[in-house]
């Protein structure tokens, strides 16, 4: 049977519905209150945590994403950390005297390297004269779309491990070679 059916049945139902309803929603209000001023108020503490700016390579999101993907910036205590965090090392084939660099490992955080590899290639064209680009100038544009990418796998381990020395103050940066503007 249904509402419609029960309310031509018995006059009452249909006002027993209602305060139902609304004894429901009062209830869920009750709760939802206290949990909606509670992400207000970790929410204002996130914005003030936050830098005031993002650092001037980067758009705001891609920083943000790079900050909460790495969380803590000073748990690296050199680049080779930072790189192998990322992923963007190059893999090592040695015996006796010979040593052979191969692709990059890809052992870590897969969404850190995508940013970074993203970030770099708006490097190329937002900050020429960034080092790392500047570096790598004149093989990017005798390179072939393969060889390019390799380059800019190169340019993310880079931006990776300048990110690091902006995040922990080892540097600034003008000393890094980022546009200012």
């Amino acid at each position: 049977m249904t509402i419609n059916q029960t309310t031509q049945t018995d006059p009452g139902a249909r006002a027993r519905v209602v305060k139902l309803g609304l004894d429901i929603h009062s209830s869920l209000i009750v709760v939802v209150l206290p949990i909606d001023a509670e992400l207000a108020a970790l929410t204002d503490q996130l914005q003030a945590a936050a830098p005031a700016e993002p650092p001037c390579c980067l758009g705001a999101m891609t920083w943000e994403l790079l900050r909460r993907e790495v969380g803590d910036w000073g748990r690296f205590h050199n680049r080779r950390q930072v790189a192998s965090y990322t992923g963007l090392c190059p893999s090592e084939h040695s015996s006796g005297h010979s040593r052979q660099q191969g692709s990059i490992t890809r052992h870590g955080n897969p969404r850190i390297r995508h940013l970074l590899v993203e970030a770099a290639w708006r490097l190329m064209r937002h900050q020429p004269d960034y080092h790392a680009v500047a570096k790598w100038r004149e093989a990017l544009l005798a390179a072939s779309p393969a060889r390019r990418k390799k380059i800019l796998v190169a340019i993310a381990r880079q931006l990776a491990v300048d990110l690091w020395r902006l995040a922990t103050r080892r540097a600034n940066a003008q000393q890094l070679g980022f546009a200012t503007t």
